[in-house]
């Protein structure tokens, strides 16, 4: 009898590890962007392989029609997602009716309200990268969309989820009582200061010293690099240096209990991918609302 009972679980077991789960289909907004071709190779090429369900099925290309670092890459991300199977729509509601969640990647802020608030109104679940808008008005306008339709959202830099910043960020070196930050700094007219590129760099130092920044200072060479420093609540201070000129390198130092800790590179975007596939399963944002606008402010 014991020995039946043991059959019949781990038949069970079995049978339930062979039924296949259903594909949650990933829909683009935005080929504007490097970010959407690497996130198409990586989640439909099988590398993020936490959450094997998933793919990207379907894309609306547009994406900025003004800034032409932006606008002069489409043809080409159109051609490299389309080999992955992507299907390629002639607007974001074709790419609603297909998909279940959204990645907007349109590397322009400005279009991110409008973009959003199509999304939202279908009550489809979403990622926003960076920047969340063009605007501090149009960032809290995304928030406020999100709150009124319930719809969850998030916006990230993948630095935030390198592990060693994860490590920081919990504590696991002791309190954070200081941290110095870098990341390169490029601008874009239509964009506020750092929001366009420099974002990576304050997102580190956010994600380190988490939020209750209340006052800023800032020293300039205008041609080679900007430091900024920020005074915390509890009275620790954090700098971040935006580089304007040399390599593009990311990183840092953090101040600690337990020693200074180096603030983890830039390692590639599986760390951020695994979160955004998380959001999607759980609907539980890893960054609040609140943060993000601290962030954007």
């Amino acid at each position: 009898m014991k020995n039946k009972i043991i059959l019949s679980v781990t038949f069970l077991l079995v049978s339930l590890l062979a039924i296949p789960q259903k594909q949650i289909k990933i829909g683009i907004i935005g080929l504007d962007t490097s970010h959407s071709k690497v996130f198409t190779e990586n989640i439909n090429g099988g590398k993020v392989t936490d959450y094997p369900n998933f793919k990207i099925v379907a894309a609306y290309p547009y994406g900025s029609k003004s800034i032409e670092s932006s606008f002069k890459r489409i043809p080409g991300y159109i051609e490299d997602v389309k080999k992955h199977g992507v299907v390629i729509t002639n607007s974001i509601q074709e790419l609603l009716e297909m998909v279940d969640c959204v990645m907007l990647e349109t590397n322009d802020g400005n279009l991110h309200l409008e973009q959003a608030a199509e999304v939202f109104k279908a009550g489809k679940i979403v990622f926003i990268d960076k920047p969340l808008g063009a605007s501090l008005d149009q960032a809290i306008a995304i928030v406020e969309l999100s709150k009124r339709y319930s719809v969850p959202f998030f916006s990230s830099s993948a630095l935030r989820f390198v592990p060693q910043n994860i490590k920081l960020r919990n504590g696991e070196y002791g309190k954070v009582i200081g941290a110095d930050c870098y990341s390169p700094h490029r601008t874009e007219a239509s964009h506020p200061d750092f929001g366009w590129y420099g974002i990576h760099g304050v997102e580190m130092l956010f994600t380190i010293m988490g939020t209750g920044c209340k006052n800023v200072s800032r020293m300039s060479t205008d041609t080679i690099v900007d430091v900024v420093s920020g005074q915390w609540a509890d009275g620790s201070i954090g700098t971040f240096r935006a580089l304007q000129k040399g390599r593009s390198i990311y990183g840092g130092t953090a101040f600690t209990a337990k020693g200074a800790q180096p603030v983890g590179p830039y390692s590639g975007y599986l760390d951020l991918l695994n979160e955004v596939l998380k959001f999607f399963t759980t609907r539980v944002a890893p960054v609040t609302p609140e943060e993000t606008l601290e962030i954007f402010t």
